[in-house]
């Protein structure tokens, strides 16, 4: 590729320079676009190939008052490669300067904590693609490895490693050209979603999924269900294919765990990989990794064929976002004279990063090395422009922020020493109010986890905002193993009305059991305590919580279906908006694994046999270990579901749960009982067994009533270890009760529901039974 016309700006160049940042494909070349104030030379290079290349021609962009330097080139077509060097107060150019020499050194970071090193190439922050990681295989290239990405004065193969050049082994960036689309998204009201968490590992990754449509495709709603092409498996392009399991589950949104770029080892090397990639390395770029097209610009047309995919279906994507830290690290060993940074940080360490008043790279709220500033207008531009480009151009419909609370993070100085004592101004701050505002313009949800390790902030959130409801998990947990905190459980079933009522309603509450981070639902039901120090493939793995609020059922495996069912019930009929975990619908187990986020390995991900099978935790892993030989097997904790053997009874009222769901309006309610100027309010009323008194703290049975004109529901929730006999109220005239749900292990055979209009008429008692939930439905006569 040839450059021939490089074009400088001049000054008055730059009255019409209001170029967006990173790289953008004109009719005649490129424009390129780096924020980086306190640099005194940025020079922005073109290479061949991502890695064993030097560069192939160099130029240099010119500095604006704005701090961003911007550079015109003719010529460059799409798929150009490119990447930066900077210099700066703390390394000022020399012109003896040459790639890997210390010529203009003066320190590792100047006054502002700023780390300009020349010798270490650096790719767009908004660059649309990166053609590898720090991770990757390909860096152990040249004698080098991901060492040479650090700075200081470290020996690196008998130099100071900030000498290291890092060209031929670098990141670079891939030059797309744009691609806005008129979506035709869903739009779904946020009351009616139903939430599917899952990486595209989990969802597409295991082997079983070449057969989906062998294992599944006769069974009701699922019958578009087709083979996965073994090609696909484990990418965009098979999950997309997806999308008619999800909607015959009743799921209207997609949560993915983070897709952006993010540090692996393609072979999996000990130390490089990162299952779940909470590490960003790129907030515009797509990983690779999921890509079955690896071609440069390939992972961004299969993700946008995906989103197509699930949008054709009426289903939403979301994305797990990762804005409160990066995967660029922060001091090694401690040294605040070292960092491998190859974006952000060697532009602008100084505005993107929390740093002490000496300079350290802060590792406070996110446990994990660094923290971005979020008080600096560098960094609102950062994630708006992000959330931008993955709404409008890659057709994105919502968003879920990783711990979200460093983004409402606002001290009085950026470099103070002691960060955790800071105020905190969540439900004004401007970067909050700007992502609701944002989000509310185009149509597309936004929700936070609203907690990170310097506190708790659900309920705290700007008016706009949803939150993962930490409170719904731990209160219903508690419940429904029979700690009898009643009064807090009745506030979640209402949908937490005194932290929601005054933002936004009961549809701002995400509500659920569980995570991706921490037991599978089965596993919740199965073990008393984590299990993470298994071997391979279900462990080992570090970390975990050790508070699970779990119980293992008396190792009852009929009480354990039955609790799995119990579950799910309260979720989705809670009000709020109801999220469940990838394989909670046919009982996937992690073997009692709470931590996996570095463990690829397929005993993690979806086995669709287990969905096809009566007896899911008895189905083959389909591992195999490193002699080419079958390698562990799932505990067997559930046992065998009644009814057909090639059927997840599981599955089966999983999906009637959502399809239940979707068909009353009354379990999607978007406003608490009687705040509504019509006559469609929903009421939730609690009631003890007997109707005769008022609910008490310590009562472990409840009946609650969803009282809505013309399509009324009696839940009797038991969760005693004695049957008991619940009351149930007169129904209107011209109506009856029927039976709706019965969570019982004694109704399995019966599938423990019944379709509207077929389940069996009730008197005015109902005996439920120990542990069990009945739901009855008011229905015409």
């Amino acid at each position: 590729m040839t450059f021939p016309s490089y074009v400088p700006l001049n000054e008055s160049a730059w009255e019409r320079a209001e170029w967006p940042l990173g790289g953008h494909l004109t009719p005649t070349g490129a424009t390129f676009a780096v924020y980086a104030p306190k640099a005194s030379r940025v020079q922005l290079e073109f290479y061949q190939e991502h890695t064993g290349q030097d560069a192939h021609f160099t130029c240099l962009p010119a500095q604006g008052p704005d701090g961003v330097w911007r550079a015109e080139v003719g010529g460059v077509e799409p798929g150009v490669l490119y990447g930066y060097r900077t210099w700066g107060g703390n390394w000022p150019y020399d012109p003896q300067w040459r790639p890997g020499s210390e010529a203009g050194f003066l320190s590792d970071f100047d006054a502002f904590g700023n780390r300009f090193n020349p010798n270490k190439v650096l790719f767009d922050p908004y660059g649309r693609e990166v053609t590898h990681t720090m991770y990757s295989d390909c860096v152990l290239l040249d004698g080098l490895d991901g060492g040479a990405f650090g700075t200081g004065g470290e020996d690196y193969l008998g130099r100071p490693r900030r000498e290291a050049d890092t060209a031929r082994i670098a990141p670079k960036s891939v030059l797309l050209p744009a691609e806005k689309r008129d979506w035709q998204k869903p739009s779904l009201p946020a009351g009616k979603a139903v939430i599917y968490e899952s990486s595209i590992s989990q969802l597409v990754g295991h082997p079983s999924v070449a057969r989906l449509g062998d294992l599944l495709g006769g069974a009701g709603g699922f019958a578009q269900l087709q083979n996965v092409p073994p090609e696909y498996v484990g990418t965009y392009k098979g999950a997309a294919m997806l999308a008619p399991y999800l909607k015959a589950l009743g799921i209207t949104a997609l949560e993915l765990l983070p897709v952006h770029e993010t540090n692996v080892s393609e072979s999996g090397r000990d130390g490089h990989t990162n299952s779940w990639g909470y590490m960003t390395l790129s907030f515009f770029s797509p990983s690779r990794r999921y890509a079955a097209d690896k071609s440069f610009g390939g992972p961004t047309r299969e993700f946008r064929e995906m989103v197509t995919a699930f949008h054709r279906e009426g289903i939403e994507v979301y994305l797990d976002v990762v804005y409160n830290h990066t995967a660029e690290g922060g001091n090694w060993n401690g040294d605040p004279t070292t960092t491998g940074f190859t974006s952000l940080g060697g532009f602008a360490a100084g505005e993107y990063y929390v740093q002490t008043a000496s300079h350290a790279i802060v590792d406070g709220a996110t446990g994990t090395s660094n923290q971005l500033n979020y008080s600096s207008p560098a960094a609102h531009r950062l994630v708006l422009d992000s959330l931008a480009y993955w709404t409008r151009e890659m057709g994105v419909d919502g968003f879920r922020f990783d711990l979200a609370t460093v983004l409402g993070r606002r001290p009085a100085d950026a470099h103070q020493e002691d960060w955790g004592n800071q105020k905190r101004f969540f439900s004004d701050h401007e970067l909050l109010v700007e992502i609701a505002a944002f989000a509310k313009a185009e149509n597309i949800e936004v929700v936070a986890e609203a907690w990170d390790l310097w506190g708790y902030e659900v309920g705290n959130f700007p008016r706009g905002w949803g939150e993962w409801n930490g409170r719904y998990r731990d209160t219903v947990r508690r419940f429904l193993k029979g700690d009898g905190n009643t009064g807090a459980f009745l506030e979640m079933v209402n949908g937490d009305y005194h932290h929601f009522a005054d933002n936004g309603g009961p549809q701002r509450t995400v509500n659920f059991v569980v995570a991706h981070d921490g037991f599978t639902l089965a596993d919740l039901v199965s073990y008393p305590a984590k299990q993470n120090d298994q071997p391979w493939p279900f462990g080992p793995s570090d970390g975990g919580s050790d508070d699970n609020l779990s119980w293992d059922s008396g190792g009852d495996q009929a009480l354990r279906r039955q609790r799995l069912r119990n579950f799910l019930v309260t979720l989705f009929f809670s009000r709020g908006v109801p999220m469940i975990v990838a394989g909670d619908e046919f009982g996937r187990t992690q073997n009692g694994n709470n931590n996996p986020w570095a463990l690829s390995s397929i005993a993690m991900w979806n086995n669709y046999a287990a969905a096809a099978s009566s007896a899911p935790q008895r189905v083959p892993v389909e591992a195999i270990g490193p002699d080419g030989e079958p390698v562990g097997q799932y505990h067997d904790n559930l046992g065998q579901f009644g009814g057909e053997p090639n059927r997840n009874a599981l599955l089966d009222f999983t999906t009637f749960l959502g399809a239940l769901r979707s068909r009353h309006d009354a379990l999607c309610a978007q406003h608490y009982g009687d705040l509504r100027p019509d006559d469609k309010d929903v009421s939730y009323v609690f009631h003890s067994p007997e109707m005769l008194a008022g609910v008490h703290e310590g009562d472990r049975a409840v009946a609650v009533h969803i009282n809505t004109p013309g399509d009324d529901f009696w839940l009797m929730v038991n969760m005693a270890d004695f049957p008991i006999n619940f009351r149930v109220p007169q129904a209107a005239e011209g109506q009856v009760w029927r039976k709706l749900v019965d969570t019982s292990a004694e109704a399995e055979e019966e599938g423990n529901f019944w379709e509207e209009g077929t389940g069996p008429l009730v008197g005015q008692e109902v005996w439920v039974g120990t542990w069990a939930i009945q739901v009855l439905h008011q229905e015409q006569a």
